[in-house]
């Protein structure tokens, strides 16, 4: 694939994402945050020039390795897998633009704990599990706003600016949009809140008409399918 023609691939996607955005309001904004995990930095440098900022791991070592080797490229890194707790000070050393997947109370206490020390401050999304599903990590949603205003009121060195949830897994478009809506009411609700991160490759479309105003888009962005 030429230069010329991923750039129009990507700016098929870039219609499609504006399309869903306009059908909930003019003024609805939505950025897109590439999803590099199985990346390498050359594809990375390739999006880049196309003119796509911000970019996604899901594990703390490769966030770390890609972030200082293209450390002369004004990236906003976001870090959206789960963090163990022997990654936190690593992770705090890369110091994302924005922790999507902050999963739990505990983990917050021990990040912030960790913050203060540091003598710095993060910004975070708290993970919704909006589709009830073991295999993901997050809140249940019955329990989101108590433990994000918790958070708010005991993590100082945390800023929570929102919510991040995936999409239940299931072709039943019903389903996953109904775990869209349960993350989007939480996300209405919360005092401060500005971002509601869903929607990935395969059902971005559905996440935006369902209030989400940040899309995680991995094998789209860089054509693997």
């Amino acid at each position: 694939m030429t230069q010329l023609q991923y750039k129009l691939h990507i700016d098929s996607i870039i219609e499609r994402v504006e399309k869903a955005r306009l059908s909930v309001s003019a003024h609805h904004i939505v950025k897109i945050v590439a999803v590099s995990k199985y990346s390498t930095t050359d594809e990375i440098k390739a999006l880049y020039e196309i003119g796509q900022r911000a970019f996604g791991e899901n594990k703390v070592q490769d966030l770390e390795k890609k972030a200082e080797e293209l450390h002369e490229l004004p990236l906003e890194w976001h870090f959206i897998g789960n963090l163990q707790k022997n990654k936190i000070n690593h992770l705090i050393k890369v110091n994302p633009f924005l922790f999507q997947s902050l999963d739990s109370l505990e983990l917050a206490l021990e990040l912030d704990k960790r913050l203060e020390v540091n003598g710095t401050t993060m910004d975070a999304l708290l993970q919704i599990n909006s589709a009830y599903e073991e295999s993901k990590s997050g809140v249940m949603p019955e329990n989101g706003i108590e433990i994000y205003n918790e958070i708010r009121s005991t993590c100082k060195h945390i800023n929570l600016k929102g919510v991040m949830s995936i999409g239940a897994h299931t072709d039943d478009k019903a389903i996953i949009q109904k775990s869209f809506e349960t993350t989007h009411k939480i996300y209405t609700q919360l005092e401060g809140a500005t971002i509601c991160s869903m929607g990935m490759s395969g059902d971005f479309e559905l996440a935006i008409k369902c209030g989400s105003n940040m899309v995680r888009l991995g094998s789209l962005m860089f054509n693997k399918g």
